[in-house]
């Protein structure tokens, strides 16, 4: 038989570190607080991209023009009273060149005026970014602006856009979305009269300060304040339901100190989280809320797994002490217990090595909750089941 470890001699020692873990986070929410992500905030949220122009046209036609694109083509449909719809359709792969690109528009259409154009002459028409605030309409009066990113292009920093966005004061947040060379951001201003910041000044701000034409907004979206505060509120909800559920479920499996144990433990792993994210200053976006209920799913199967055992054993050895039948449990459980947190946590850290952005939070509040959840199964939830036990037998 192989060696017991005793894992019971670091009951209380755990139950200190965590009762010290509560204060820590209590203290961090009660003075400094979430930093909240742009779901959770009334206000503005604007995804752009920072990319130069690459043309801009007008339509000077009798009839009407629309334009519309998807990964791989261009589409202007030509329609007017008593006419017959035409569509031309410009793939971005049959052209080498902007110019190329430009000039084959031009010949399709007589009606088509390409005010500007790029003299970059190297960019490919795959490189092309489309802004959702063009007019698919096209007309004389309102060029439509077609940008681009050059994969070779410098990244920029999100401490740039900040600055660019220092004008609106405390209230925003920036976020990277996809790799740094795309150069595309998340955007929050934060506007609690609803209604006060508008799409056109967070891109006249950016125009200011990366220059006139360079950026492509993705999409604009408001959050008002009662849709973020249900939001908030929804979150909350969720994690206390989850809880109950637990609590339910593991009654039902076992008896009531081994449910009262694994709720204690799963909401010793969320305050872990939760003091993780205060004190770091990560936002709280619903990707933080995932990854609370992920590693809650992950830290009661640990228990389960544990407390299995711990019956089992119970069975087995009758005229065993509490201690005894606690270290043998724990001790079979260690190998399996490190073997499938090592391998979860493998992929894990490649996520985040690789990510951008909230996934790189997901990544990284997974890391520390899986690692909060080894040491809650084996010492928080398995020592509560045991102070319990051991108040039986002295009753």
């Amino acid at each position: 038989m192989k060696k017991v470890i005793r894992f019971s001699r670091f009951f209380i020692p755990a139950a200190i570190i965590s009762s010290l873990i509560v204060i820590f986070s209590i203290t961090g929410y009660f003075t400094k607080g979430f930093t909240l992500g742009v779901d959770f905030q009334a206000g503005l949220i604007q995804e752009v991209q920072l990319a130069p122009t690459a043309l801009s046209l007008r339509w000077h036609g009798t009839t009407n023009a629309t334009l519309s694109y998807d990964r791989n083509n261009l589409y202007i449909v030509e329609s007017g009273s008593g006419l017959e719809s035409k569509t031309f359709v410009f793939p971005f792969s049959e052209y080498s060149t902007i110019g190329s690109f430009a000039g084959a528009i031009q010949q399709e259409l007589d009606g088509i005026e390409i005010v500007s154009i790029s003299v970059n002459e190297r960019i490919s028409p795959q490189w092309l970014v489309f802004s959702s605030q063009n007019n698919p309409y096209l007309n004389k009066e309102t060029p439509y602006v077609i940008h681009y990113i050059d994969p070779e292009s410098a990244p920029v920093s999100i401490a740039d856009v900040r600055t660019a966005m220092a004008g609106f004061g405390q209230g925003v947040s920036v976020q990277n979305v996809g790799a740094p060379a795309d150069r595309h951001f998340m955007v929050r201003v934060e506007d609690e009269d609803e209604g006060r910041v508008r799409s056109d000044q967070i891109t006249q701000a950016l125009e200011n300060y990366f220059g006139l034409g360079g950026v492509a907004v993705l999409r604009s979206d408001y959050v008002g304040s009662r849709f973020s505060k249900d939001l908030t509120d929804q979150a909350g909800i969720l994690i206390g339901l989850t809880l109950l559920l637990i609590l339910v479920y593991a009654a039902i499996r076992f008896k009531a100190q081994f449910a009262v144990g694994a709720v204690i433990g799963i909401v010793n792993d969320a305050i872990v989280m939760v003091a993780f994210v205060v004190w770091t200053r990560m936002e709280f976006t619903t990707s933080t809320i995932a990854a609370i209920l992920t590693i809650l799913g992950y830290s009661i199967n640990n228990t389960i797994v544990v407390f299995d055992r711990i019956r089992e054993n119970a069975r087995i050895n009758p005229d065993s002490s509490v201690i005894d039948i606690m270290d043998l449990s724990l001790t079979a459980v260690l190998s399996r217990t490190i073997i499938t947190t090592v391998t979860t946590m493998l992929a894990v850290v490649f996520l985040f090595i690789f990510a951008t952005g909230s996934m790189k939070d997901f990544a990284l509040a997974l890391l520390v909750g899986m690692t909060s959840g080894v040491y809650t199964t084996l010492f928080i939830a398995s020592g509560f089941v045991y102070f319990w036990e051991k108040r039986k037998l002295k009753k």
